[in-house]
C-alpha cells in the first residue's frame, strides 16, 4: 500500500479541496479539521450531508439538503443519566423555571440532579420572565421554554437554556401556529429532536382554551410550526406529558376528578387520538414524570395527593401508583431514566398555599412518593405554582 504524506491538498485552481471518491479512510491520533466559515458564507449548491464548521456559532453543522442544521452533542458531563459517571458527570438534571403567587410573578430558573437528593441550586434568569409558564420540553442538552403569561398578557416567546450549563435563557423564536397569540398553560412532549407545544390557553376570547398542537426542531432555533389539533381540548390541562422516544401522551383537559389522555406519534404530524382516562393522578393541573415504559400524572385539582401511572406503549386508564407526601396543583415533573420528581405546586387553587417542596418516586415500582428537598433560592411568596421545566434524562431520548 502506497503512503503520501502532505500538509494540504488544493483543487485545480486551488479555491477549495479535492473531491475524494470511494471509500476513504482518515487515520491519526490527532485531529480532523472540517471547512469552515460564517453563517453567511453557508453554500447551498453542496450534495446532502454535507459538514462544515460554522465560525459565527462556533458549531458543527450539516446540510440537509434544504437547510443547514446543527448538530445535537451530548457532553461527556451528561453522559450516564443514572447516576455520577466515573468522569465526574452530573447525571440526569432537571431545569425548573418561573412561579407565581399573585400578584407576583419570577423569572428566576433552579436546577435539580435528579439521581441525588437535595435542594435545588440556582440556574440562571428567564429573559422574558412569565410567572404563569406555558409548555416546556427538553433534548439531552436544551430546555426549551414555550410561551406563558405575566400581568401584561400571554406570550409567544419560545426560549432555551443549555443544561449541562448555568446561566440566563436565549431567545428561540416565537409561538406562531395559534396565530401568534401567545400560549399559557400548555403541555410539552419531546424526543430526542422534536418538542410538541399541546392545547393551553390563548388571548383569543371564550372559549379561551386552543385545541393547537405545534412543534419545533430543538437544534434549530426557529418558530413553532403547526402539528395538528387536540381531539379534546379543554381548560385544566395537565402541565407536561410523557415520551417514549415515539408516541406522546398528555392530558388534554378535566376537572376535579378525570381527565382524558391523548396520544401523538411525535414524528408523524397529525390530530391526537384518545388513550384512556386519566382517573387516578390528579385529574386536571396535575404534574406528569415517566421513563420509556411508565408515564406517571401526579398531584392535581384542589391540591390532590395521588398518583396514578399508565404503560405507555398500551392504551388504557391510570392506574393506583401511591400519594405524594402532600397535595400538588400546577407542579411541575421531572424524570431519569429510574426516577420521577414532583416539585413545587400550591394545595389549592382558590386559596393558595404554596409548596415549595419537592418529592420523588422510582418509576418501575409502585408506591409513596419521599422526600427529595426543597425549591431553595425562590422567595416564598413566589415559589411553587405554574412552573415549568423539564430533564435530559426523560423517557422521549
Amino acid at each position: 500500500m502506497s503512503e503520501i504524506r502532505v500538509n494540504s491538498i488544493g483543487n485545480e485552481s486551488n479555491t477549495g479541496g479535492p473531491v475524494l471518491s470511494g471509500i476513504t479512510t482518515f487515520s491519526g491520533q490527532q485531529y480532523f479539521i472540517p471547512p469552515k466559515g460564517t453563517t453567511a458564507e453557508r453554500p447551498s449548491d453542496c450534495p446532502p450531508g454535507s459538514i462544515r464548521f460554522n465560525t459565527d456559532t462556533s458549531k458543527l453543522e450539516y446540510w440537509q439538503g434544504t437547510v443547514w442544521l446543527e448538530f445535537e452533542a451530548s457532553s461527556v458531563e451528561l453522559a450516564d443519566q443514572n447516576q455520577t459517571n466515573s468522569a465526574g458527570g452530573l447525571g440526569a438534571r432537571g431545569i425548573i423555571a418561573g412561579g407565581n403567587s399573585a400578584p407576583q410573578n419570577t423569572n428566576s430558573i433552579d436546577y435539580i440532579s435528579i439521581t441525588t437528593l437535595g435542594n435545588s441550586q440556582e440556574f440562571g434568569d428567564l429573559f422574558d420572565g412569565a410567572g404563569f409558564m406555558g409548555g416546556a420540553v427538553a433534548s439531552t442538552t436544551r430546555c426549551i421554554f414555550g410561551g406563558g403569561y405575566t400581568g401584561a398578557g400571554k406570550r409567544n416567546v419560545i426560549q432555551f437554556v443549555t443544561i449541562s450549563s448555568t446561566g440566563n435563557s436565549e431567545d428561540f423564536g416565537d409561538m406562531t401556529a395559534d396565530g401568534n397569540t401567545g400560549r399559557t398553560s400548555c403541555g410539552g412532549v419531546s424526543d430526542s429532536t422534536r418538542g410538541v407545544f399541546c392545547c393551553g390557553q390563548n388571548s383569543n376570547g371564550s372559549p379561551y382554551f386552543t385545541n393547537t398542537l405545534s412543534y419545533i426542531t430543538m437544534a434549530s432555533n426557529g418558530n413553532d410550526v403547526e402539528f395538528g389539533d387536540c381531539s379534546n381540548p379543554a381548560f385544566n390541562n395537565a402541565l407536561n406529558g410523557v415520551s417514549n422516544g415515539t408516541r406522546a401522551l398528555f392530558s388534554t383537559g378535566g376537572g376535579p376528578a378525570s381527565a382524558r389522555v391523548d396520544y401523538i406519534n411525535i414524528q408523524t404530524t397529525g390530530n391526537s387520538i384518545e388513550f384512556g382516562t386519566q382517573n387516578v393522578g390528579g385529574g386536571g393541573h396535575s404534574a406528569t414524570t415517566g421513563n420509556k415504559t411508565r408515564g406517571i400524572w401526579g398531584g392535581g385539582y384542589s391540591g390532590r395527593n395521588e398518583m396514578g401511572y399508565v404503560t405507555i406503549s398500551t392504551l388504557g386508564d391510570t392506574v393506583d401508583f401511591g400519594d405524594l407526601t402532600q397535595g400538588r396543583f400546577e407542579a411541575v415533573g421531572l424524570a431519569s431514566p429510574t426516577r420521577g420528581v414532583y416539585a413545587g405546586g400550591t394545595n389549592h387553587p382558590g386559596t393558595p398555599t404554596i409548596n415549595n417542596t419537592i418529592d420523588y418516586v422510582e418509576i418501575m415500582t409502585t408506591g409513596n412518593a419521599r422526600e427529595f428537598g426543597d425549591l431553595s433560592y425562590m422567595s416564598p411568596s413566589t415559589q411553587g405554582r405554574h412552573v415549568k421545566g423539564h430533564s435530559n434524562g426523560h423517557g422521549g431520548l
